[in-house]
């Protein structure tokens, strides 16, 4: 007996109800991507290791997927590299690329390769699956979309603010209300570290710091204290994980705290110059509030940082992020080219709509008019018929063959068509067509020389 079919863990099969409803967030999102100017790119699904390798901290570097090199794969390593059983000697000879694991780092290197041929600023988008070797859990998969959006070229603040409000716009079309946003400065996080006595343990704090809301306030103590930080730093650090009011005065404490730090004065300068500007402009479903805990695992941020969270009573992680990551390109040989952008997690905000029945009912129509078959000269006219619906935009189709009519009227309910129409040996004499609503069971009759009298009721 042959083996049931399976497919990897973080994988997933689409059917056509669901691809329907991720082409509409697809869609929403790409639209207000190019309302606010920005052009869209493409990058291969894999790039050289050396592209990715090292941009994304011990963990990020640790869910990259690998490829496995062409032939013969193991013959150039020697048997000490093989006998030591050693994946960070044996990888590098074994595998020379990698499934990107997002979009931004891509996105640097098209940048650099590209730079003669772009115009600066340069705003792109870019809607991608990436692949991560994570723990699959709701929310979380293995091989998921990222939707991209960054600017690059222009060190402005009014960068971010325009972000935020692309953010907004989008939730507003999908109609998802009271979108929580956090905001938060890298460099805030840096005068931190430096005023506790960590700063040469930065990314060690920024890392333990983002996983207060998974592991807890002494969880994320512990970790610290394991990643070598002293008790006495950590205690420095205790009071953000309680900081409360509201973002003026969080911002009146940070400032407090971060007096004899330049690097972290000018995080908060930053934060108010973007907090008091959206606040001026107003959002229509984001809401924008300081987190100071906020610290994005990704190294390459490098000012601003956001994420965005799903909606009060809809328990999920976050539904998009993003910040600054100044001279990204650097690492690629581009020096002194600013960066900042954002990510909408598809998945998640797929999961998010269907929790709140947020989809349109009509996305489940991918039939908007089925034409019974009740014979070949019947079947005819009913082509003729679909091509001049079609001609208008209505999508029509016509049953394949001329099966019992029960049977073609339990295909179309299960394919949820609203109107069925019927051209029977009658119709064709009196060259009309009858048109019967699926939902109401009401019938009307048009004249086949007269498709705009029935085109202008749907």
């Amino acid at each position: 007996m042959a083996q049931k079919p399976s497919i990897p863990k973080g994988t997933r099969d689409f059917s056509p109800t669901e691809v329907n409803k991720r082409n509409y967030i697809f869609d929403t999102i790409k639209k207000h991507f190019q309302v606010f100017g920005f052009q869209p790119i493409e990058t291969p699904s894999f790039e050289n290791s050396e592209t990715l390798m090292g941009k994304y901290g011990d963990e990020g570097d640790r869910l990259i997927f690998k490829i496995l090199n062409s032939g013969d794969f193991l013959s150039k390593v020697d048997d000490i590299t093989y006998s030591s059983k050693n994946a960070n000697l044996l990888v590098p000879k074994i595998s020379e690329k990698a499934l990107r694991y997002d979009l931004t780092v891509p996105f640097a290197r098209y940048v650099v390769m590209h730079q003669n041929e772009i115009a600066f600023p340069f705003k792109r988008y870019q809607i991608q699956p990436v692949w991560r070797a994570d723990r699959p859990q709701k929310g979380r998969f293995r091989e998921f979309y990222q939707c991209d959006a960054d600017v690059v070229g222009a060190n402005s603040l009014l960068q971010e603010v325009e972000l935020i409000q692309l953010y907004d716009a989008v939730f507003t079309d999908l109609k998802l209300r009271g979108v929580p946003m956090k905001l938060n400065n890298r460099k805030i996080l840096a005068g931190i570290a430096e005023i506790i006595g960590a700063k040469q343990l930065l990314v060690d704090f920024t890392v333990a710091l983002d996983k207060l809301d998974k592991i807890g306030e002494e969880g994320v103590k512990q970790e610290m204290l394991d990643k070598g930080i002293s008790e006495s730093s950590v205690a420095k650090a205790a009071p953000l994980f309680s900081l409360t009011g509201s973002g003026e005065e969080r911002l009146s404490v940070l400032k407090n705290l971060l007096q004899d730090s330049e690097q972290g004065l000018e995080g908060i300068s930053e934060l108010e110059f973007i907090m008091d500007t959206v606040k001026e402009i107003g959002l229509k479903s984001a809401q924008l509030s300081l987190d100071v805990t906020l610290a994005r695992g990704l190294n390459y941020y490098t000012g601003t940082i956001l994420e965005v969270g799903a909606p009060e009573g809809v328990k999920m992680g976050s539904i998009g992020g993003g910040g600054r990551y100044d001279d990204l390109t650097g690492i690629f040989g581009l020096k002194d080219v600013s960066g900042v952008g954002i990510s909408f997690g598809l998945d998640r905000i797929y999961l998010v709509l269907e929790e709140l029945n947020l989809f349109p009912q009509t996305l489940e129509q991918s039939t908007q008019v089925l034409c019974l078959n009740f014979g070949e000269k019947e079947a005819l006219a009913s082509l003729k018929l679909i091509s001049a619906l079609r001609e208008s935009g209505i999508k029509a189709d016509l049953y394949p063959t001329n099966a019992k009519i029960n049977k073609q009227f339990k295909y179309a309910n299960n394919r949820n068509v609203p109107y069925v129409i019927l051209i029977g040996e009658e119709e064709l004499t009196e060259h009309t067509f009858v048109v019967k609503d699926m939902a109401s069971g009401g019938q009307k009759t048009f004249y086949l020389d007269s498709i705009k009298d029935f085109t202008a009721s749907l």
